[in-house]
């Protein structure tokens, strides 16, 4: 796929002169994802097989997160709040559905019935449901506000922001410390090492470049969608949602179905799930401290009753499908069935419906920011 790199100065240059269809520049700046996630993937895992499992499922997931993380950046800094909001929920609802299902139905085809470690799935859960809770509560929140009491909000979503990344760090503390064993796969011995050792000083330098060429392109990328969304008939919200977030999500989405087809779903869960959390737990209570000084107003976590569902269902149909700590073709099927109604939903839904649907800041927190 690293041959695809070679339209990247074409997406470059058509971002950044006038005249292009809207459509085609975000074409071109989405395709050029596909080979920087391969990129980076590649370079990780040779990271990943110096560090072990479960540090290589946390650096996938880390850095697969680093389109996200980019384009929200930039979407911040250019005042598109609800996009942020989409892409983050659509980033939760991705990795729990399409990348675990996916996964799920390819690794059951070469496998019967494939085995991951359950008590490391109980914790995921449980901080899955963390996750989902930490959007809930300001979205009822919000609820309950006036303009006399306008500043609450914002104080309420500093105040989530905080006990967030508090509790991330302890799930680090608690994964690669205290309770290692927890996160231990079931079958390491089945782990496919790199056919080619890079030294880690280019692994590092791949991830820096693909980088800085995901941040040029992210730039183009949300330069473009509102032209397109308009150009292809579909709401802002299954921009932000479904296409976004597949775009934000490619790293991780490689990484996992590779490693599903290895028999390591411990490594597969662990990229695809620690996504999620990381995206909920640390990406943003970041983004939202971060609009304090980058964004035109506030970003905080308030979404529509809609977006609410939209989290929780996904968090909900996982827990039950790796309970019994085993995955086969069929229970990826489900997850994928789920996701492909919860997309046709965003597709269908009407464009003015979906500041609705994702939430936008009250006017009174808005009405504060200076």
């Amino acid at each position: 796929m690293l041959w695809l790199m070679v339209f990247a100065p074409i997406a470059y240059v058509l971002g950044h002169t006038q005249g292009h269809p809207a459509t085609l520049r975000f074409a071109l700046a989405a395709l050029e994802f596909i080979p920087l996630a391969k990129l980076m993937v590649d370079a990780t895992e040779q990271i990943s097989h110096k560090t072990g499992a479960t540090v290589g499922a946390m650096l996938n997931a880390t850095f697969g997160n680093a389109p996200e993380l980019i384009i929200s950046l930039i979407a911040l800094r250019e005042g598109m709040i609800e996009l942020v909001k989409a892409s983050i929920v659509g980033v939760i609802v991705g990795n729990l559905l399409f990348v675990v299902g996916l996964s799920f139905l390819i690794g059951g085809l070469n496998v019967k019935e494939q085995k991951f470690n359950r008590r490391g799935a109980r914790v995921q859960r449980s901080v899955l449901m963390i996750a989902a809770i930490s959007i809930v509560v300001p979205s009822l929140f919000s609820h309950f506000i006036s303009a006399e009491n306008a500043s609450h909000e914002l104080a309420l979503n500093t105040s989530v922001a905080i006990v967030l990344l508090v509790t991330y760090g302890l799930s680090l503390i608690f994964m690669l410390k205290t309770h290692p064993d927890y996160f231990v796969p079931k079958h390491p011995e089945s782990a496919v090492s790199p056919e080619r050792q890079w030294p880690v000083s280019l692994a590092f330098l791949a991830l820096a470049l693909s980088s800085v060429m995901l941040a040029l392109l992210s730039e183009i990328l949300v330069g473009a969608v509102e032209e397109t969304a308009l150009g292809l008939g579909v709401s802002q919200a299954f921009i932000g949602i479904i296409i976004l977030a597949l775009i934000g999500g490619a790293p991780e989405s490689v990484a996992a179905i590779a490693m599903a087809r290895k028999n390591q779903l411990d490594v597969t869960k662990g990229i695809a799930v620690g996504s999620s959390i990381q995206i909920a737990l640390f990406v943003a209570p970041v983004l939202m401290l971060s609009s304090y000084y980058i964004a035109p107003r506030p970003f905080d976590l308030v979404v529509g009753n809609a977006a609410v569902m939209l989290i929780l269902l996904p968090v909900l149909i996982f827990s039950m499908v790796v309970a019994d700590g085993k995955a086969n073709w069929f229970k990826g099927a489900q997850l994928l069935s789920v996701y492909l109604l919860i997309a046709l939903f965003c597709f269908f839904l009407p464009d003015n419906s979906g500041s609705t649907l994702i939430g936008t800041p009250s006017e009174q927190a808005a009405d504060r920011w200076p």
